[in-house]
C-alpha cells in the first residue's frame, strides 16, 4: 500500500498532546478522491497521509484543492511542514527513511515557524507611468544583428520591471513589517504589474496585519490590493525542505 503525504507535524497537536506508536484516524477530514486522513507517527513527528492505490487513484487538478485543505486544517491544531502536492511514497519503509533522513531539519523548521502564519498580498499596479516598461518586446525570428538589439531592450525592459516591483515592495514591507517575504512580479496587460508577495508573520498579529490594509491602500496609489490569510508556511520552508518527496 502506497502513502499520499500532505504534511508533516509535531504528534502532540494532532493527538491531544499525547504520543501514539501506531497510525490513527483523523476524524472529520477527507484526502484527495476522499480518502481517510490519518496520522503516521514517527518520534515527536506525525506524517498526515492518505492510503493510496496507484494503479487506481488519479491526481488531477481538482485534488489539489483537496491537499490543500488537508493541510489548512492540520494548521488549525500546530505549526505544519506542507509536502509538495502528488508527494507519495509507495512503503511504509520509504516514508519512515524520509523522516529520519530529515528529521533535523524538520526540527529546525518546526522551530523556526512554530507560532507563526502566511499572509497573501497581490498588489495590482496599474499606471500611465508604467506604459513604456510594460510594453512587450517581440523577439525577431532572425538571427543577427537585429535580434540582439531586440534581445538587449527585452532585458532593459525587464530590468525597469523589476525595478518598480523592488521599490513598490520596499514601501509594502515598511506598511506590513513583516518577519520575511517573498515576492514574484508578471505582467499581466500592456500597462499592468502583478507583484504577488508572502509574508511571514506572527500568528497572534494576523488581526493587526489586517487593519494595515486599509493604510496601505490609501497610500498605495493607482494599485489594486488584495490580502487573504493566514496560510501555512508554504513559502518559508527551507529549500531542503520543498525538495523533499516520495516517488512522485
Amino acid at each position: 500500500m502506497a502513502w499520499y503525504a500532505y504534511c508533516l507535524t509535531e504528534q502532540q497537536t494532532l493527538n491531544n498532546g499525547t504520543r501514539s506508536r501506531r497510525p490513527f484516524l483523523l476524524e472529520g477530514i477527507q484526502g484527495v478522491n476522499g480518502a481517510a486522513v490519518l496520522s503516521y507517527p514517527s518520534g515527536d513527528f506525525s506524517v498526515v497521509v492518505s492510503e493510496y492505490e496507484r494503479n487506481e487513484d488519479k491526481l488531477e487538478e481538482k485534488h489539489v484543492l483537496e491537499h490543500a485543505r488537508v493541510v489548512s486544517v492540520c494548521f488549525r491544531s500546530g505549526t505544519v511542514l506542507p509536502f509538495r502536492f502528488g508527494t507519495i511514497f509507495d512503503t511504509e519503509d520509504a516514508l519512515r527513511q524520509a523522516v529520519r533522513a530529515n528529521r533535523r531539519a524538520f526540527g529546525q523548521s518546526v522551530a523556526k515557524l512554530r507560532g507563526k502564519a502566511e499572509m497573501h498580498l497581490k498588489v495590482l499596479v496599474r499606471s500611465g507611468s508604467l506604459r513604456e516598461a510594460m510594453a512587450e518586446v517581440v523577439l525577431p525570428d532572425t538571427v543577427g544583428g537585429e535580434y540582439l538589439v531586440k534581445l538587449r531592450e527585452k532585458a532593459s525592459k525587464d530590468r525597469e520591471r523589476q525595478t518598480k516591483a523592488r521599490a513598490l515592495s520596499v514601501q509594502v514591507h515598511k506598511l506590513f513589517n513583516p518577519l520575511e517575504e517573498e515576492i514574484s512580479c508578471k505582467r499581466v496587460s500592456a500597462d499592468g504589474m502583478l507583484i504577488d508577495i508572502a509574508h511571514l508573520i506572527d500568528s497572534k498579529s494576523v488581526e493587526k496585519y489586517q487593519n494595515r490594509y486599509n493604510s496601505a491602500a490609501r497610500q498605495l496609489k493607482n494599485c489594486e490590493l488584495l490580502i487573504s490569510g493566514p496560510w501555512p508556511p508554504y513559502h518559508f520552508l527551507p529549500g531542503k525542505l520543498r525538495t523533499v518527496a516520495g516517488n512522485s
